[in-house]
């Protein structure tokens, strides 16, 4: 599974929506489940399943602006 479709999925089941995500898909503030408690528990779970770790401060909106910003963001800390 990629982390692009682990990521959807994440999201998928967090939000407890069932939505299909590309890369101009908007989550912050165009999902009306994605409040701050969700980013929290998307974070806990990408960290959980992925093995990464993510600092508060690399925490930001446009990071959670769009799927598309999100998966790059996931995919930038897997290779670090």
């Amino acid at each position: 599974m990629s982390h692009q479709q682990l990521l959807a999925e994440i999201l998928r089941t967090v939000l407890q929506i069932d939505k299909q995500f590309d890369h101009d898909t908007p989550l912050l503030g165009a999902i009306a489940e994605f409040d701050s408690m969700a980013v929290i528990a998307v974070i806990t779970e990408l960290e959980q399943q992925l093995g990464i770790q993510i600092d508060d401060d690399e925490i930001s909106a446009e990071v959670f602006a769009t799927f598309g910003q999100l998966s790059q963001f996931v995919a930038e800390k897997q290779a670090a």
